[in-house]
């Protein structure tokens, strides 16, 4: 896999991490924890393109 295809997956990956974050949000009962996590992983997936696209 490229580069380039790698970071348009883990790109992928962020924006539908960020739906699910949205839209867990705007439920009557959002479960903080599961928001928690959810973001938690966007900024790890963040913390890679962004290492990622200095190469």
């Amino acid at each position: 896999m490229s580069v380039a295809s790698h970071l348009q997956e883990l790109r992928r990956k962020h924006d539908s991490l960020s739906n699910s974050v949205v839209w867990e949000q705007r439920q009557p009962a959002a479960d903080a924890i599961k928001v928690a996590e959810m973001k938690k992983q966007k900024l790890r997936l963040k913390e890679e393109i962004t290492k990622l696209a200095r190469i």
